[in-house]
């Protein structure tokens, strides 16, 4: 079954930057990546995601200010989560390694994201084929927006069905 984007309405949550941080281990750290973060962030995404949401990541991270934070213990890089890096409005990717699931870090990714799209004055936000619906629907409230599949990846999604790359 095909993803569906959802939508966020960013104006009726209730969450707060302490709220965030409260939610994760105390020696992890949400926080917004700075220009010499950039090498290292892509190498390890390049590693631990989809090379569609590595693209994703340049963009937020060419964004001014940057539209992304991650989470890390340490030097370890243990999430990322980004926002206007598809397109205006959107949420995502999100990317939490293996071993740091069900932990709070997606989450407080997430809320981190989309407490600042509020703070920008967003109203709403949408998930873009949305994988973990149950995620965002217990995380923010989001609800399916129906029959919005592929939406705005049906360009993406075209192009990374040709073979090997090449284009006819």
């Amino acid at each position: 079954m095909a993803n569906n984007d959802m939508l966020i309405k960013l104006y009726a949550l209730d969450f707060n930057w302490n709220s965030i941080h409260e939610q994760v281990e105390s020696d992890v750290t949400i926080r917004k990546p700075i220009g010499p973060d950039r090498p290292q962030l892509l190498s390890w995404a390049e590693i631990h995601f989809p090379a569609l949401w590595v693209g994703e990541l340049q963009q937020a991270l060419a964004n001014m200010p940057c539209s992304c934070f991650v989470a890390q213990r340490g030097s370890s890089l243990l999430g990322f989560a980004c926002y206007d890096a598809t397109a205006l409005g959107y949420f995502g990717p999100l990317g939490v390694v293996e071993n740091s699931r069900g932990a709070g870090i997606g989450r407080s990714l997430t809320e981190a994201c989309l407490l600042e799209m509020r703070l920008k004055g967003y109203g709403y936000a949408i998930v873009g084929m949305a994988g973990s619906a149950d995620f965002y629907r217990k995380v923010a409230d989001a609800v399916e927006i129906p029959d919005s599949y592929p939406g705005i990846y049906r360009a993406t999604l075209e192009l990374a069905e040709i073979p090997n790359g090449h284009q006819g």
